[in-house]
């Protein structure tokens, strides 16, 4: 056996050194006789080309040939510099070389108009504009040819243009470039022989020196693609012809793509997936990026449905076991689950495709910052495992949102379980069904749509078999399934540098990929006390209206088992969290030594799915998309079981009178389908997005929709004052205002759901005082001694039992 890995490791990447991007070339017509050449523009995703006095479109019309159609077209100054995104074009116009109106281009009736943006703040000669994330930047020198850095926001241009910092050196720019939430600028080598250099601006870090080119580019060529690359139309010293070479942002890799050469180039413009270049004959063509389907093997089939067969069988086994004829077999597992197995578990629950996919991305792209809170975390699970958990499973619920019916009311017990239902399946679900979707799409070339309905409607059958039982017993299963595959990802990546762990160190060492803490208190980053604070919040305080965790605990057969579930649960949170970095780090070096077998055209999030699939061998691919499905499956079926849990508790027990056992159960089982298909809309909803990263979508989504009833279980557990109307004034103002600070940009990502917990507890205690105490008996509702289960009923004093003081 130990042979047989080391073959494997020793395999190495099939194809290391090759590119794994191509180029598709498609000739296009030569433009008519007589046409002249200012500026090549794409406008309304047409290519246009502009002369003095009149505009040669492209056009396709339906069932026919492109062709250049001429249009009218005229500048009231002339045009200085262009930018293109999105297959829109930005231009900026002036007089005598000095810029003074941007305006962007629209395709009019009759042909290309102007509509004027704001006008810049001084004139500048030697203009570059890049476009990206709505915002439009501009570069150039003043009067006193100092260098100037401008921006307009897109969405609210009306609010002028910003002023920043120009960059260091001075000197007039050659290009400019917007990605990856930063801005790039090109400068011109000091001599013909001296190459062109790269800077990196962005707002909290300034200019930064990024990266030497390996040739000198030609004009102003250069356009972001993807999410985290850039192509360059290079002249390399020695070659003939400029050559396109694609640039990664992250990792600083350079790579020349094959038969990339541009023979002739005059005119170029970003266009789809490429450009569209015009030659000194006046001939046009296009260039553009294409990736082959990097397709399973049939070992890695094999290997995927003994996997996914193993699932259904152990579902299948404890429908057919089971006979269950109550919803507490169905939800709870009859209460007889081990504590260790359910702690297992919780972190199989817990550790999602986010984690999977989204955690490794982000160590890939930044760093391992944001491990810093599974590190304070434990010490929060400390806390929830003394205090909390025993207090919910003393009270034998099957929903934790019964505990605010009891200490409130029951319309905040069903508004608070219809808005974690809803969390759950808008920004949860949505998002770990979609990762693995991105993955198997990325690995078949299947659309992400119908991975989406493959594995959704997979993941319905399943849960509707199982009940708890299966889903705790499959989670085991799991969790080794995709720590294995995990564990040798690592091992293979580095297994596969020429220096072995000791490169794996330096690279990762020199580029501060491992840094974990950040103690400054900025809070629009992810600092060590924001996690801090985030974890009293997200931790400590959510941890109650969790039902999908805290259904695992709720499992266990007695409190002194559901808090020993918890310790077992923060036992293998760190370790398991520094894999899911390691990843990261393992693929930042790994591509930062092969450039080449990136994909220039896909998503961040895409960049461990795209390691899997072309890189490893035949079967331990499979191994590993075996993992993806684990880590999806594993958190799926908790979150359509707890919300089949809620629906069936919480609202059908409610509302029907005299519910028959039975035909619970049966409800049951329908909304388990109900919940699965809810979450599958969501998640092709959320594949109509380019979205830069969703573990922060993610995070955004739960801050806005799961704070404001942590704050409520807050208020019922550590206070005896609080009441259901102050607790609904709190729930409602944390909503609102959360959203506003969010549509305003106001913090990161990160502390969302905390503002939203200490608003709900700061203004629903405030509003409590205003009504009067709760009247009824807080016996095992609070953490007090007082109201403890086994706390001596309190003599007779006149003042009623249950009273706050």
């Amino acid at each position: 056996m130990l042979g047989l890995w080391a073959s494997l490791l020793m395999a190495g990447p099939a194809a290391a050194g090759e590119s794994l991007a191509q180029l598709r070339r498609t000739g296009l017509p030569a433009l008519p006789d007589g046409a002249t050449v200012q500026t090549l523009v794409v406008v309304d995703d047409h290519p246009a080309v502009l002369a003095a006095d009149r505009a040669w479109v492209l056009v396709t019309p339906a069932g026919e040939s492109p062709r250049w159609v001429a249009r009218p077209w005229s500048a009231p100054l002339p045009l200085l510099a262009t930018a293109t995104q999105g297959g829109q074009s930005f231009v900026v116009a002036g007089h005598d070389g000095l810029a003074t109106q941007p305006a962007r281009l629209h395709l009019g009736v009759d042909g290309p108009v102007l509509r004027p943006l704001p006008p810049l703040p001084m004139p500048l000669r030697d203009v570059r504009l890049a476009a990206g994330a709505d915002q439009l930047w501009l570069a150039g020198l003043d009067g006193d040819s100092r260098a100037v850095l401008l921006q307009l926001p897109l969405a609210t241009p009306g609010d002028g243009w910003r002023v920043h910092p120009g960059w260091p050196d001075g000197g007039a720019p050659v290009a400019l470039l917007a990605q990856t939430r930063a801005l790039f600028l090109v400068q011109r080598g000091a001599d013909a022989a001296a190459p062109d250099t790269l800077w990196r601006f962005a707002a909290d870090t300034g200019w930064q020196p990024r990266a030497t080119l390996p040739g000198r580019l030609v004009g102003s060529h250069v356009r972001a693609t993807g999410q985290a690359h850039a192509l360059f139309v290079l002249q390399v010293a020695g070659a003939g012809a400029p050559t396109l070479s694609s640039w990664q942002t992250i990792t600083q890799g350079w790579a020349a793509l094959p038969a990339g050469e541009l023979p002739g180039l005059v005119h170029a413009v970003a266009w789809r997936d490429g450009w569209l270049w015009l030659d000194d004959a006046g001939r046009a063509a296009t260039v553009e990026i294409e990736s082959g389907r990097l397709l399973l093997k049939t070992l890695d089939w094999i290997v995927i449905v003994v996997y996914l067969v193993g699932m259904l069988g152990i579902g299948l086994y404890f429908y057919l076991r089971e006979k269950r004829k109550s919803t507490a077999e169905f939800f709870v597992g009859g209460r007889s689950i081990p504590f260790w197995a359910a702690g297992v578990s919780l972190y199989a629950a817990n550790t999602s495709s986010i984690s999977y996919i989204a955690i490794p991305a982000k160590a890939f792209e930044t760093n391992w910052q944001y491990m810093t809170n599974n590190l304070i975390a434990v010490l929060g699970l400390m806390f929830v495992a003394v205090w909390i958990v025993p207090l919910l499973r003393r009270l034998d619920l099957m929903s934790v949102f019964s505990y605010l019916e009891t200490r409130f009311h029951p319309a905040i017990r069903m508004l608070a379980s219809g808005l974690f239902m809803l969390t759950q399946l808008g920004s949860r679900m949505s998002v770990i069904l979609f990762l693995p979707s991105l993955a198997i799409a990325t690995i078949t070339g299947i659309p992400v749509t119908v991975s989406i309905l493959l594995m959704g409607v997979f993941t319905i059958i399943y849960t509707a078999l199982g009940g708890m039982k299966a889903v705790v017993w499959t989670d085991i299963v799991q969790l080794v399934v995709k720590m294995g595959g995990a564990l040798f990802a690592i091992a293979f990546m580095v297994w596969s540098l020429d220096g072995g762990w000791s490169q794996f160190v330096q690279a990762a060492a020199v580029e501060d990929k491992t840094k974990l803490f950040d103690f400054s208190f900025d809070l629009t980053k992810a600092t060590v006390w924001g996690f801090i604070f985030l974890v009293l919040f997200d931790v400590v305080l959510t941890f109650p209206k969790d039902q999908v965790l805290m259904q695992r605990t709720l499992s266990t057969p007695n409190a002194k088992d559901a808090g020993r579930s918890i310790w077992a649960f923060a036992a293998i949170m760190i370790p398991g969290g520094f894999v899911f970095y390691g990843i990261g780090t393992a693929l930042f070096v790994y591509y930062k030594t092969n450039p080449e077998r990136m994909n220039p055209l896909l998503p961040i999030d895409a960049t461990f799915p795209l390691f899997i699939a072309a890189e490893l061998p035949s079967g331990l691919t499979g191994l590993i998309i075996a993992g993806i499905f684990a880590a999806a499956m594993a958190t799926l079926s908790s979150i359509i079981n707890s919300v089949s849990t809620l629906a069936s508790v919480d609202f059908y027990e409610k509302l029907v009178k005299n519910p028959d056992p039975a035909r619970s159960v049966r409800f049951a089982e329908w909304m388990t389908v109900a919940a699965g298909l809810v979450g599958i809309g969501f998640a092709l909803v959320l594949s109509r997005f380019d979205i830069h990263s969703l573990f922060d979508v993610s995070i955004e989504l739960a801050g806005l929709l799961g704070g404001g009833f942590a704050g409520a279980y807050t208020l019922g557990m550590f206070t005896r004052r609080a009441n259901s109307q102050g607790v609904a004034i709190g729930v409602a103002s944390s909503i609102v205002l959360t959203t506003i600070a969010w549509s305003m940009n106001l913090l990161h990502p990160y502390f969302y759901l905390a503002i939203s917990i200490m608003l709900c507890i700061v203004i629903g205690y405030a509003a409590s005082l205003l009504f009067p105490p709760p009247r009824r008996s807080l016996k095992g509702l609070t953490i007090f001694r007082q109201d403890a289960v086994d706390a001596p009923e309190p003599a007779a004093t006149g003042v009623p039992a249950g009273t706050p003081r």
